[in-house]
């Protein structure tokens, strides 16, 4: 079983191969990396490259900067060389790299020079690396070349040293997810004098660069550094070669540090040493604790000391893990062998000699079971050592006490039984009940009671159970034996019951723990709006710590409590202070720590991957966090903060629709407006150019034609404008409805006698109620809303006539204009009332601009009427558009009434 799992513990790293798995779709990049111009990066670039040529590689060069060095230049002849681009800059004309060239000639490789330069205001990309990175995306592999000054993490470093400020830069990232880094060095001394020989700047350039940037200290101090990152690229290699291959242990290319920590004084002191020697040695270091997966600490300080010394170390730049399991030795080796660390720092305690002669310290442990990895001891000073030893003793013999007296107790209560049983009959084996005194201590107070008991028990057992009795003499040697065998498993028993029950309560504690986060990332889960994050939080903080919780959300430049649990939670001056410190510094502050200790509240940073969300503050006591509080906050904080972030981008995603929809929209309206304009725009200028080029020579008849075709595309270019102003005005809230007595037979009559106007050859039948009563509403808009139902009708009717009816229909008054063309379908009856929504005609084509329907509904709606659409309307086609409105009473019939 043991090998299974040390099997599964060495499977590949998912993230390694995720990895390994992506660089086979990409394009690779290959980096020439010098210390400082001249050493010969393009020269080894182009070399390289016309020796892949010969062999048949596909290989262009996109840029090459030779510098006017005639040597570069003579490189260049038989390779395919793209044209660059030009392009006007500031009244000159400059040639840079052609990018959609490259992309379209698609080679197999391709030579751009200088990664870190930048690219003119009109290009794509603003850098020349993020064009390299398109055409990695494209498939396509790059070669280019870097000095190593260009990196944004090394240009305040070179300005220091060289007095030169670097401009043209690049993030560190480009090189280190470089595929492969080619190191051009060449000594300063040689640099130098091929620069004075005018192998690298024309003579006058030269000589200004061997007075500032190539000096002799200058060129020595950036080879160590190209030296030195072409090195840990290479390091970052051989890790990622391990995890791909699931190789446990190191190989020694580069030291990586493991730092193992636990609850003493000492942990301090090693974290400071393991910091200053992986700053010697330039290498990465994790700080690790092992929790014993059997049983939970009850010390606290203990516990805090740790979690100081965590945040100490990350401070220093370490990473910090926790480990759990119960071989202490076994664990550190597996966990060091997996991170490939080199060398294990920890430690090492004075230890009475008695203690180290029954159980050998950890230290002595690892030291004998780790093969190919280092073990580094840092001793503890005598002024480390008394202070934590005393708490020590203290807290030992309290626990000997309690222990003491639980077994005392059970073993006396024990013999007075068996004395009991014993006088009642004769049991050869009444020393079974020793063994339940020996179980019920280990289960109430743990392993001491029960070591404890099993003394006791094996002292009463012979002193009032063997003969001869109430003596510590043992008469018969088989006694002796059994006695011994009696106190043997009574240590056993005791051990394992105890072992079970601290394991038990470890387990429930846990499990209660684990049952709260999951009841609350659920109820997490179900939320949308951040406001119901922020008390889900405060209320479960509240339950898992019994304080008053707050959390404060940024609001402006201040920050506002946004929730808190009890809601009549109150903040003081420098409550808030503490607050504001903790969201701006992102760090703890407050009660409990180094920062504004005097405030009621510990106030902790709502961490987000987008950033600070918020601050959550938990009022302080004389007592502190113990460490499944500290764990359950910790726990609750990070959700909570992944949840309002969650929320927030959720909001702003709904955000984002509104504002395309409103961009659709207005691109709709756009394009309705231009293609619906330009066409009776275009009539109306044809026909006043041809009046007034060929008016004399036309007819009378042919000018009457031109005339009446202005007028008529005039008022169609009217209606749109009206359409438009309409609309703006149902959107702006501004349309009032008048509240006048209206015929509606009238405005039926007139509506559609304007509409024969416009449509000559169409026909439109009519029907109207000779009962139909007064409505009170608008004449004029009534009348825009019959002509826009009249003029959709004639558009999709698709030349079959079309009928409007008026009629009474109980209370209300029924009006429906019907057409017979191909009808909707029922999934848009609803979406033709949309603006810009347009149907479609016979042959495919829209018309109008999709607002006629919309301001339908919009007046009809203002007269307190209602409107819809019915389709298929009559013989299974066709489509009816009804408007409702209520029916008023006359005059007359009031005074009847």
């Amino acid at each position: 079983m043991a090998d299974k799992d040390r099997d599964l513990d060495r499977r590949p790293d998912p993230d390694a191969l995720l990895a390994l798995a992506t660089e086979g779709r990409r394009g690779k990049l290959t980096v020439f990396l010098g210390a400082a111009p001249g050493v010969g990066k393009t020269y080894a670039m182009l070399t390289r490259a016309r020796r892949l040529k010969e062999e048949g590689t596909d290989i262009v060069v996109g840029l090459a900067e030779t510098h006017g060095r005639s040597e570069t230049a003579s490189l260049l002849r038989g390779l395919d060389v793209l044209p660059r681009l030009k392009v006007p800059y500031k009244g000159r004309e400059l040639e840079e790299f052609d990018l959609d060239a490259a992309l379209a000639r698609h080679p197999q490789v391709i030579v751009v020079d200088e990664i870190a330069h930048s690219n003119p205001e009109t290009a794509r990309h603003p850098k020349r690396y993020q064009d390299i990175e398109e055409l990695i995306a494209a498939g396509i592999d790059v070669w280019t070349a870097l000095n190593i000054q260009h990196l944004e993490s090394l240009s305040d470093l070179v300005a220091d040293i060289t007095g030169v400020v670097v401009r043209e830069r690049l993030p560190d990232t480009v090189l280190k997810n470089a595929d492969e880094v080619v190191l051009v060095d060449l000594p300063p001394a040689e640099l130098i004098e091929r620069l004075k020989e005018g192998k690298v700047y024309v003579p006058e350039s030269a000589k200004r660069a061997t007075e500032r940037f190539f000096r002799l200290g200058n060129l020595t101090a950036l080879r160590e550094i190209a030296l030195r990152r072409t090195a840990d690229r290479v390091d970052d290699q051989v890790v990622a070669y391990l995890r791909q291959n699931a190789i446990e242990g190191t190989w020694s290319s580069g030291e990586r540090l493991l730092v193992c920590i636990g609850p003493g004084a000492l942990s301090e002191k090693v974290v400071r040493v393991a910091s200053r020697l992986a700053t010697g040695l330039n290498a990465p270091w994790t700080v690790v604790t092992v929790e014993a997966a059997d049983r939970e600490t009850n010390d606290v300080a203990a516990l805090r000391r740790v979690e100081e010394t965590f945040r100490l170390a990350e401070r220093l730049g370490a990473e910090t893990k926790r480990i759990t399991g119960n071989d202490f030795v076994r664990d550190i080796l597996a966990f060091a062998r997996k991170e490939h660390a080199t060398q294990i720092v920890i430690g090492m305690s004075r230890r009475s000699g008695w203690r180290h002669l029954f159980r050998p310290s950890l230290t002595t442990a690892l030291a004998k079971r780790a093969k190919s990895i280092g073990i580094h001891l840092v001793t503890a000073e005598k002024t480390q050592e008394p202070q934590t030893a005393k708490r020590s003793r203290r807290f030992e013999f309290a626990g000997v006490r309690r222990s003491a007296a639980t077994a005392i107790v059970l073993v006396a209560a024990t013999t007075a039984l068996g004395l009991l049983i014993d006088r009642v009959v004769m049991l050869p084996n009444i020393s079974l009940l020793f063994l339940l005194a020996v179980l019920g201590a280990a289960v109430h107070a743990g392993y001491a009671a029960a070591l404890f008991a099993a003394l006791l028990s094996t002292f009463a057992y012979n002193f009032f159970f063997i003969d001869p009795r109430h003596t510590l003499t043992i008469a018969a040697p088989h006694e002796v034996f059994a006695l011994f065998v009696f106190l043997t498993a009574a240590v056993i028993a005791g051990s394992l019951a105890s072992r079970i029950r601290e394991q038990a309560d470890v387990a429930s504690v846990r499990a209660n723990a684990l049952q709260s986060l999951y009841d609350f990332s659920r109820k997490l889960s179900g939320t949308a709006k951040a406001d119901d994050v922020l008390w889900a939080a405060v209320t479960q903080l509240h339950s898992s710590l019994k304080r008053s919780v707050v959390i404060l959300t940024p609001s402006g430049p201040d920050l506002s409590v946004a929730a808190a649990w009890p809601p009549d939670t109150d903040l003081g001056v420098s409550d808030v202070t503490a607050a504001h410190w903790a969201h701006d510094k992102q760090e703890p502050a407050g009660s409990g720590t180094g920062t504004l200790p005097s405030s009621q509240f510990q106030f902790r940073p709502l961490t987000s991957p987008h950033g600070v969300v918020g601050v959550c503050g938990y009022a302080c006591s004389d007592t502190p966090l113990d460490i499944n509080a500290e764990r359950a906050l910790s726990a609750i904080l990070d959700q909570t903060a992944t949840a309002i972030d969650r929320a927030r981008l959720a909001e702003q995603a709904v955000e984002q629709s509104a504002r395309l929809e409103g961009e659709r929209y207005r691109e709709a309206l756009l394009s309705s407006i231009s293609h619906d304009l330009k066409t009776p725009l275009a009539t109306i200028t044809g026909a006043v150019t041809s009046l007034r080029q060929l008016g004399r020579k036309m007819s009378a008849e042919s000018r009457d034609d031109l005339l009446q075709t202005i007028e008529e595309e005039s008022a169609r270019l009217a209606r749109f404008v009206g359409n438009l102003l309409d609309m703006t005005r149902i959107e702006a809230g501004t349309l009032n409805a008048k509240r006048d007595w209206v015929d509606v037979g009238d405005m039926v009559r007139s509506s559609v006698d304007r509409a024969r106007k416009y449509f000559p050859g169409q026909s439109i039948e009519t029907g109207i109620s000779p009962d139909l009563p007064l409505l009170r509403g608008d004449s004029v808009l009534l009348g825009q809303v019959l002509f826009n139902l009249l003029d959709n009708a004639v558009k999709y009717g698709g030349g079959e006539p079309v009928s409007i009816y008026a009629r009474r229909d109980g209370e209300d008054i029924l009006v429906s204009v019907t057409d017979l063309g191909k009808g909707v379908p029922a999934e848009d009856l609803e979406r033709i009332f949309e603006k810009f929504y347009r149907r479609g005609r016979s042959d495919g084509r829209s018309l109008g601009t999709g607002l006629g329907l919309s301001i339908a509904r919009g007046f009809v709606e203002a007269m307190g009427g209602r409107i819809y659409a019915e389709s298929p309307a009559l013989k299974k086609r066709g489509t009816r558009v009804v408007m409702r409105f209520p029916a008023a009473e006359t005059p007359a019939e009031v005074q009847t009434r």
